[in-house]
């Protein structure tokens, strides 16, 4: 204890300094470090002495506050909060005034004078060059008010009334970039031209922070209008036209000042994503622009820019044909515009940007099987065409291959010349795939051991009712559907192969209701079939192939198959450069998207339909192949989709009207009563194969087949029918005593299993068997009796 602790426990300590007196309440005993019992205490002074910190009862602070205890103690005082928000106000202000200083409008970038986009083949040898600008500005009053009401209500329906910059969806989009979930717009049509104009289309965070402050600055410095005017003549509106004026040209070929409302509100449809709302380059999107359409119409009418009873009669505006720019003909425009749409669609880059050009994209196109493809369609059906014949008009032709083991699309034939029919025959998706799609249902059935409605595992050799308008069971009697055959013929008791050879109808519907219609759909999904397909619908018509996929989506699924069913996304792009950058591409993610014994066994009823049934033209490929016809409705469109075990090929031959547009019938075009898969597209199919492939090894398939999907090596007796499919009309099943499958081939049964499937199943009693030569083009297996549906 020090001198002065111990003076000041004797009652030494240093008395009141003058004029201080003790507080009322200071009695004896509670001054200062406490006196002795009967002196007063001593007097406080400011800030305590001795470190006792004044007069600090229990929990007190010196200041007549509590002392905070516990977690208490780690929470902010108000003070501090409220200091704390100050500062960030203060710091956000100084930002902004900061921001706003130091940002300039800068001068226009150089979207009017963009950089050609070079696309080159596999090889590295070009392809196309793709960059002409298509603008032309007009002052606003060359536009409708009408017109530009329908492009407020549909990217800014209060431009006229609210602030330059949406705060709150700029955070958002800043958010989204951040976090990597992509894009999202919401900017007001003030950030919108400016970046249109001023900046470019990278989605940054310095380029949102130079779009805030310089749509602030443009809105204190020029009239609505003005901006309006701007944002008209720089937007992009597809087919390669900025601006308005461009974009009236390029799709009703009129200028500006002449456009209607509803015109005006279909070029409003397309500023929200142009590819996605082009029904003439893509025909399916017309569901598409019609609702976002009539969107842009109703909020006019919201904001009683336009009536009622007005908005009540008008009509879908029809866009025109578009015309392809110069340098596109022949197959560059389709093969610059699949890989504009692959770029687009996988976000690699968006539209906008794309179209400024700057761009080196060397594509997964090989030039030899290009060219192969091309010869072997003006070989085996153009050549086969007569201007007298006025069906031979509708006639088109699309197709795409891939190569299973890496998904690469080698060739696409998207139409006979780009100038002459713009839609892409290989991409577009309205043309129902018929019975290509059959095998699809097949491989779902062996990937989920599905069974028939008696129980029987299904394999290559089950047996099915092949009667003509077969009611199709449930496991609770009729589900309401009964399809018929082609030609009506009906076949009775008939094995899966068989089935498959001579693509009956009866049977596959009847599979896809025992394996469950939505099961078939998930695998076709696996497989590589977009699952936003128009009609691709989980009911037992599924297996007839009414949905619309496109070709090139049906060869992505066949070459599932070929690999065994390892999928992996197709690609259409090795490689984007832009100067020195190199713009990252989607990875393929490669899984294994059915059991490969499901593939394989699939595959093993598909070499079937190319030795037996209805895909025979295919051996003129001179190599062992695996493949399905399919025929749409009415015969509007011929299918054959195929594969050896190096490439997948899918060809089909459609039927449309130029000017209309109208799906047509392919009765009698090329001078054949009937147009089916057997005939011009396996033809082409087998043409093109054999060139693509020349100067390569012939490779058999080595495949692994589920239980039961092998010949067996005794005669086993037919099973009783199930009772719920055997209508009266069908023959009693032979006795047990009568062989179900008559003797094998006069070369004598084989001593074991063989080492690849049977090229056809044996045939059962009572079935007729038609093997009858086929003409080209039509008839034999693929036409008359065993025509394909």
């Amino acid at each position: 204890m020090s001198d002065e602790h111990a003076q000041r426990a004797a009652g030494g300590g240093r008395g009141a300094p003058a004029g201080w007196a003790p507080r009322a309440g200071d009695g004896p005993g509670r001054g200062g470090h406490g006196g002795r019992p009967g002196e007063p205490g001593r007097p406080r002074r400011p800030g305590g002495d001795g470190g006792n910190g004044g007069d600090r009862g229990p929990g007190g602070n010196g200041n007549g506050r509590p002392r905070r205890t516990g977690w208490r103690r780690l929470l902010p005082t108000w003070r501090m909060v409220v200091g704390g928000i100050l500062l960030v106000v203060l710091l956000i202000a100084a930002g902004l005034i900061a921001g706003y200083m130091l940002v300039q409008i800068p001068a226009a970038n150089q979207a009017a004078v963009a950089e050609s986009n070079v696309f080159l083949y596999a090889d590295g040898s070009q392809l196309a060059r793709d960059g002409e600008v298509n603008r032309e500005s007009v002052p606003l009053s060359k536009v409708p008010r009408d017109v530009q009401h329908a492009v407020l209500a549909a990217e800014d329906r209060d431009f006229y009334s609210e602030s330059a910059v949406n705060p709150e969806a700029m955070l958002r989009a800043a958010w989204n970039t951040v976090t990597g979930k992509g894009k999202q717009s919401g900017s007001t049509i003030t950030q919108q031209y400016v970046k249109n104009y001023y900046l470019g289309q990278e989605q940054t965070i310095s380029r949102k922070v130079k779009e805030f402050f310089i749509a602030i600055k443009l809105d204190r410095e020029e009239s609505k209008d003005d901006i309006l005017e701007g944002y008209l003549n720089t937007s992009y509106f597809g087919r390669n036209a900025y601006g308005i004026q461009a974009a009236s040209q390029a799709y009703y070929g009129k200028d500006s000042d002449k456009l209607n409302t509803a015109e005006g509100a279909y070029l409003a449809t397309l500023l929200n994503a142009p590819s996605l709302y082009d029904v003439g380059a893509h025909p399916e999107n017309q569901a598409r622009a019609t609702a976002r359409w009539n969107y842009v119409l109703d909020g006019m009418v919201k904001k009683k820019w336009l009536s009622q009873a007005d908005r009540a009669a008008m009509k879908f505006p029809a866009p025109g044909k578009a015309r392809a720019r110069l340098g596109m003909s022949g197959q560059r425009g389709y093969l610059v515009e699949a890989v504009k749409d692959y770029l687009t669609t996988n976000k690699v880059v968006d539209e906008q940007t794309l179209a400024r050009g700057g761009y080196r994209i060397t594509t997964t196109v090989e030039k030899k099987k290009q060219d192969a493809f091309v010869s072997a369609v003006q070989k085996q059906l153009m050549d086969e065409l007569s201007d007298d014949r006025a069906v031979d008009r509708y006639v088109r032709a699309g197709g795409a291959s891939v190569d299973p083991r890496t998904g690469r699309v080698v060739a696409l034939y998207g139409g006979i010349d780009y100038t002459k029919q713009f839609v892409n025959n290989a991409t577009r998706r309205d043309f129902q795939v018929g019975s290509t799609f059959k095998p699809f249902v097949f491989t779902s059935a062996v990937a989920n051991d599905a069974s028939t409605q008696d129980g029987r595992t299904i394999t290559p050799f089950t047996l099915y009712d092949g009667t003509n308008k077969r009611p199709v069971q449930g496991p609770n009697g009729p589900v309401g559907y009964a399809p018929a055959n082609e030609d009506d013929v009906s076949y009775g008791q008939i094995t899966v192969t068989k089935a498959t050879d001579l693509s009956v109808n009866a049977v596959y519907a009847q599979m896809a209701q025992d394996v469950g219609p939505a099961k078939v759909k998930d695998t076709a999904v696996a497989l590589g079939i977009p699952a936003n397909t128009p009609d691709l619908n989980a009911n037992p018509s599924i297996a007839l192939g009414v949905a619309n996929a496109s070709v090139l989506d049906m060869a992505q699924a066949y070459a599932t198959l070929a690999n065994h069913g390892r999928h992996g996304a197709y690609t259409l792009v090795d490689k984007v450069t832009k100067g020195a950058e190199v713009v990252p591409l989607p990875n393929q993610d490669v899984k294994q998207a059915v059991t490969r014994t499901a593939a394989d066994t699939t595959t093993s009823i598909l070499e079937s339909v190319v030795d037996n049934g209805t895909g025979r033209g295919a051996q003129a490929a001179g190599r062992p192949a695996a493949g399905k016809t399919g025929t749409a409705e009415d015969d509007k469109a011929a299918w054959f989709a195929g594969f050896t075990p190096d490439l997948a090929t899918v060809v089909a031959v459609m039927g449309q009207d130029s000017d209309t547009g109208e799906h047509k019938s392919l009765y009698g075009a090329a001078g054949q009563a009937r147009i089916n898969g057997g005939g011009f597209p396996a033809d082409i199919w087998a043409s093109y194969t054999r060139a693509a492939l020349s100067g390569t090894s012939v490779k058999d398939f080595d495949l692994e087949l589920e239980s039961g999907a092998r010949m067996p090596t005794m005669e086993p007796t037919i099973p009783p029918p199930p009772t719920v499919s055997a209508p009266p009309s069908i023959p009693a099943p032979p006795t047990p005593s009568e062989p179900s499958f008559p003797p094998l081939p006069p070369t004598g049964p084989p001593t074991g299993f063989p080492t690849r499937p049977p090229t056809g199943p044996p045939s059962i009693p009572g079935l007729p068997t038609f093997i009858p030569n086929e003409p080209k083009g039509g008839g034999g297996l693929d036409g008359g009796l065993l025509g394909d549906y």
